[in-house]
């Protein structure tokens, strides 16, 4: 039976991302094994279920932090004991790390690592553009195969010839599943015991915003949009955790809108909370291809989302409406016009639904993985 193990940097990089990937491993045959930092009992009891041997990693998410020297000293131990066939990385730091422990400790394993978007990247500093590249070209010597889930991505990857041309694989994104994010499967009750719990009128419009809360998501630009519009009947929702929460909770009542915003935290409905929403909001300054995002689409609710990688490639057929990164007004704008325009954004959300169901679909996803991996089991 081959073996691979799968490493990520958290716990709900694999929830989020991976667990219908990790499935279909098991169901082809493949004895599979996981490598991540935990963070969070929510995430860990949805990995157990999936009954996999698991390793705790120490990564940290800072590319300086000298804790990540434990995480490769950790994953020494556990290459040297696991006899895989693969090492399948994800996420720019612990992809890297990942892969020099397995360049030093086991390099007869070939190595697949998934790109969810570059470090380095079109809008990003100089500097920091020059550093990760180079960062991502030493890794590519030890690296056989990369996916690359973007197409500004694929690009850059045969440009800067990261690894041979002939070992780069575009893959759509993780995939979503739109036989579950599907507006007909959503539940009317539940939508509106959402926007009640929200105290919200019928009269009133809610933006959601299904993110991290992270630098580079930018929920400040979201709040100040709303701020601007000086509408007490327009709320946004915010689901996610994350350090700057409080911050965020804390700038919304510095701007007077407090009450029109919402912290949901974690939230098992989003696919409810989205068609609760006349909108979704993302304002990152960098993205992979987000799969909230893919979600809203596939929901048939629009999107506002700043033009950057991956979220221009799902947007830019009329599926939503793409914002410059920062323009808070040119977020203002945009999410008025939602507002004045419930037909044309229910449109831009029926076409959001096709565009997802062609090589966006979660069995699209999976069968190029599966593809992949019986390639490397071929040349074995």
């Amino acid at each position: 039976m081959p073996r691979v193990l799968v490493v990520a940097a958290l716990d709900r990089s694999i929830v989020n991302f991976l667990l219908p990937h990790i499935s279909q491993l098991k169901e082809a045959g493949w004895e599979v094994e996981l490598g991540y930092r935990s963070t969070s009992e929510w995430a860990e009891r949805e990995i157990r279920s999936l009954d996999v041997p698991w390793h705790e990693i120490p990564f940290s998410q800072s590319p300086l932090d000298l804790v990540n020297l434990k995480a490769v000293w950790r994953l020494k131990g556990i290459l040297s004991r696991g006899n895989y066939d693969v090492i399948h990385v994800h996420m720019p730091v612990a992809a890297w790390l990942a892969r020099l422990a397995a360049r030093l400790f086991s390099p007869q394993t070939t190595v697949i690592y998934t790109a969810h978007g570059f470090h380095f990247y079109h809008g990003a500093p100089v500097l920091k553009n020059i550093v990760f590249l180079a960062l991502e070209k030493l890794a590519g010597r030890w690296t056989d195969y990369l996916v690359v889930i973007n197409q500004e991505d694929a690009k850059a990857a045969r440009r800067y010839h990261i690894v041979d041309p002939e070992r780069v694989r575009y893959m759509a994104g993780i995939g979503v599943d739109t036989t579950l994010y599907d507006p007909a499967r959503v539940d009317g009750a539940e939508v509106a015991g959402i926007r009640q719990a929200m105290d919200l009128k019928d009269t009133d419009v809610l933006f959601s915003m299904v993110a991290a809360f992270r630098p580079r998501k930018r929920h400040s630009d979201a709040l100040r949009a709303l701020a601007r519009l000086q509408d007490p009947r327009v709320h946004v929702a915010f689901a996610g955790l994350g350090s700057l929460m409080q911050q965020m909770r804390a700038y919304g009542q510095d701007l007077n809108i407090a009450g029109q915003v919402h912290f949901l935290g974690y939230r098992r409905d989003v696919p409810a909370l989205i068609r609760a929403s006349l909108t979704t909001v993302l304002p990152s300054e960098a993205e992979g291809l987000p799969r909230t995002v893919m979600e809203s689409l596939a929901l048939e609710v629009p999107v506002i989302g700043t033009d950057i990688r991956g979220t221009r490639e799902l947007l830019e057929d009329g599926c939503g409406i793409l914002v410059p990164v920062g323009d808070v007004q040119a977020l203002t704008e945009a999410m008025r016009w939602m507002i004045t325009h419930p037909d044309e954004a229910a449109a831009m959300g029926r076409r959001g639904r096709r565009k997802v169901q062609g090589p966006y679909e979660l069995r699209n996803a999976l069968k190029a993985t599966e593809i992949l991996y019986q390639e490397v089991l071929n040349l074995e």
